[in-house]
């Protein structure tokens, strides 16, 4: 019986054998023990190369030889030489497995770790990003954002919120200023209270979100509605010049 090439490709992959590998071996486990020269006319492999691919399938133990004239060669069953496969992968693995733990020995891998500690400066990820609990602890974060901020200040707020935002950036609004901080607003208009806001930037704008930008460094985003009472109110505190610069641009694109 002779195999289909995508069947043969597949024997191949699972066997880990080459072409000329599968097609003796097939040809072999069709006759059950055959010559190499019959076996090169089954599977089509040169006889030049015949003795050469049946070495190979004995050392890898795929067929046994008989010693004879003319030398005749037996195929096993090929659950016998599936268990075989999966224990020489497995003896491979685990050798492969304990050169690795070895290299944690020598000089070469004592430098990768040296280059490590001394080259990465290490990012401790809950110093990045916190949730604030309550609106006192919120209003504190928020003016301790707005303290710390050396070029910019950005409030997204709704009606509600910007009444909010206004008290607590008033106060700091002299000491801003002198530090050339860029403060800008982006809620519904409110005459009255834009007029305590002296050199704030005001973009009209209505949505239900809120966030402090500051720096493209610092974000707080408030994710409780309007309607939760104060102490239950949560704020995410993140730290990352990446993340907030890419939020402030899509934020910027969105109200184009």
């Amino acid at each position: 019986m002779v195999l289909k090439k995508e069947v043969l490709s597949d024997i191949k992959k699972h066997f880990r054998l080459n072409i000329y590998e599968v097609k003796i071996w097939t040809a072999l486990l069709s006759k059950g023990v055959s010559s190499a020269g019959e076996l090169a006319d089954i599977s089509g492999v040169p006889r030049s190369r015949c003795y050469d691919v049946l070495e190979s399938l004995e050392k890898k133990g795929f067929v046994l030889m008989k010693v004879g004239k003319p030398i005749e060669y037996m195929a096993l069953s090929p659950e016998v030489i599936l268990e075989r496969v999966k224990q020489g992968i497995k003896q491979h693995a685990d050798t492969v497995v304990e050169h690795m733990q070895s290299v944690r020995e020598t000089d070469e891998f004592r430098e990768l770790e040296l280059l490590y500690k001394s080259g990465v400066q290490h990012i401790d990820i809950s110093s990045l990003s916190r949730s604030i609990v309550g609106a006192t602890g919120v209003n504190r974060k928020i003016k301790e954002m707005i303290g710390s901020a050396k070029s910019s200040v950005t409030i997204v707020t709704n009606s509600r919120g910007l009444e909010r935002m206004a008290k607590l950036v008033k106060n700091s609004l002299e000491s801003l200023a002198k530090r050339s901080v860029k403060v800008r607003i982006c809620a519904p208009y409110d005459k009255m209270i834009l007029k305590k806001l002296n050199g704030v930037q005001f973009t009209d704008h209505h949505t239900d979100t809120q966030f402090i930008s500051v720096d493209d460094n610092q974000l707080l985003f408030m994710i409780t509605p309007d309607s939760v009472v104060a102490d239950y109110e949560v704020g995410v505190w993140i730290e990352s010049r990446f993340f907030v610069s890419a939020v402030n641009m899509l934020f910027e694109a969105g109200i184009k």
